[in-house]
């Protein structure tokens, strides 16, 4: 199959296939001309990235109902913004969503670029992502390449060489068959196609519109590919996670340094996390120790032992009290709600009545 009728047969897929999602214009509304929001594009982009769709829609709704435009996002509060991102993940792409709306708004007078290199120029935008919003949004020629795509071209043309290494030879294989017509809705098609269909442990070759040219499934090879480099153990760090409550009901949280994991979030009080669990109560008081709670993150897993104190008229040497009305537990990210519902679970041994 040549690749001019290989890209027309997963069109043609898509067209009876696509997945339904809120920030997608589907191929019945393309053809209806239609044009998808580069600002509604741009948004689920930066919110996918290493994260699920399943666990992207409830985000995205609730950010366009509440900024329903580049100029409202660059207008909010940072903190409004971070609480809302809050349980998402990978704090930085929040702060370069803001960065990146207020440039678009500020000095592109609300107008996305339309090409991949004045994407890559913006905050917060890669290669993948200029070029996801320069196919979906603009219809440009882009090769788009994530973890489906690198998995389906892997198996298509049954590259065995592993990944991360294989990756260029991966982009220039999606390249052949990214086409001028339509290289949204292909951009969109592949994706699809190596979520639902491709999958990476059982893939469904019996409905998959390539599994004639499919190299791997005539070599059987199907569900090894694409191979990967083995990753190194996780390193697990220690720490502590200050919980206190005064008798009004406030909480004491600290606003976590711009730079650096969780950056720019709120959370609860404690020093650095290493190797070794330092203590560093905010104030002196007789702390209890409510258990432990465990998280992982991209390059370690963490155990935080969660310690609990009422508190009255102390002066803590950090962080602020935050009243019991403008407090939030769904504002603080996942690892520091985890201590929360701890503590919480818990509250009858330790907070004042």
């Amino acid at each position: 199959m040549r690749d001019v009728e290989q890209t027309a047969a997963l069109l043609a897929w898509y067209d009876e296939h696509a997945r339904e999602m809120p920030w997608r214009v589907g191929p019945d509304a393309r053809r209806a001309e239609v044009r998808p929001d580069p600002y509604r594009v741009w948004l689920s982009e930066v919110m996918l990235q290493q994260t699920t769709v399943a666990a992207v829609r409830a985000y995205f709704l609730r950010f366009t109902l509440r900024w329903p435009t580049v100029q409202d996002l660059a207008a909010a509060q940072d903190a409004d913004v971070m609480a809302e991102w809050a349980g998402l993940g990978y704090y930085a792409r929040a702060r370069n969503l803001l960065k990146c709306a207020r440039v678009v708004a500020d000095e592109l007078g609300g107008v996305f670029p339309r090409d991949q290199a004045g994407l890559m120029a913006l905050p917060g935008i890669g290669p993948y992502t200029s070029a996801a919003i320069a196919a979906i949004a603009f219809d440009q020629p882009a090769v788009v390449v994530d973890g489906n795509v690198e998995r389906v071209m892997a198996r298509i043309y049954a590259v065995q060489a592993p990944l991360p290494g294989s990756k260029p030879a991966l982009t220039a294989l999606a390249a052949r068959l990214t086409p001028v017509r339509r290289p949204g809705d292909y951009a969109q098609a592949v994706m699809d196609l190596g979520a639902t269909v491709c999958t990476p442990k059982s893939p469904d070759c019996g409905v998959c519109p390539w599994a004639a040219p499919c190299q791997a499934r005539a070599k059987g090879l199907q569900a090894e590919l694409p191979r990967k480099v083995a990753k190194k153990p996780k390193p697990t760090r220690l720490g502590y996670a200050y919980l206190a409550r005064r008798n009004d009901g406030a909480w004491l949280l600290e606003r976590r340094p711009d730079r650096g994991l969780l950056g720019g979030m709120l959370g609860w009080p404690g020093a650095e996390w290493g190797d070794v669990a330092v203590e560093a109560p905010p104030f002196a008081a007789t702390w209890r120790n409510m258990g432990e709670v465990k998280h992982t993150f991209t390059h370690f897993h963490l155990q935080l032992q969660v310690m609990v104190a009422a508190a009255a008229g102390e002066n803590p040497q950090t962080g602020h009290f935050v009243t019991q009305e403008r407090f939030d537990a769904g504002d603080l990210p996942t690892v520091m709600r985890k201590a929360f519902d701890l503590a919480h679970s818990k509250a009858a041994e330790w907070q004042p009545g």
